[in-house]
């Protein structure tokens, strides 16, 4: 069943962002970074234009945003894009950090996770298993 008023607005792939211009967008690249912006411009191939960026970092419960300006970014490197609820945006139950506290709290995060994999790494070799890729050839 086709509904004729839908029919008619339906536009293929990129080309429906074109509705979203000057939006406020969230945008989640593959390498797990999260930019938040205004779009300014897009093309066939996703390639998108973001005004007054932001880096949104998230640790735990908190999340700090590091201003990056105008960003261009590779559709190949987009693996999501939504507007923003401008109404819900600020009823988040995280809290807002800054950018030094952020950064501080994500360098304490990893280095817990480096000692944890370093840890479970030895474990293995304790027992005698060898993971098939080790992060550092620092043994060998």
């Amino acid at each position: 069943m086709c509904v004729k008023g839908a029919a008619m607005n339906y536009m293929p792939g990129t080309a429906r962002l074109i509705e979203d211009l000057d939006k406020k967008h969230l945008v989640l690249l593959r390498d797990g970074r999260t930019l938040i912006g205004f779009l300014r411009s897009i093309d066939q191939f996703a390639n998108l234009v973001l005004h007054q960026t932001l880096e949104r970092i998230y640790v735990g419960q908190k999340y700090g945003d590091i201003p990056r300006g105008i960003f261009i970014v590779r559709g190949e490197n987009v693996v999501l894009v939504g507007e923003i609820d401008l109404d819900k945006e600020s009823a988040s139950t995280l809290q807002c950090v800054t950018v030094e506290k952020i950064l501080a709290d994500l360098r304490q995060e990893k280095e817990a996770r480096s000692r944890a994999e370093k840890l479970k790494i030895q474990a293995s070799k304790e027992r005698g298993l060898m993971l098939p890729y080790p992060d550092s050839l620092d043994d060998y």
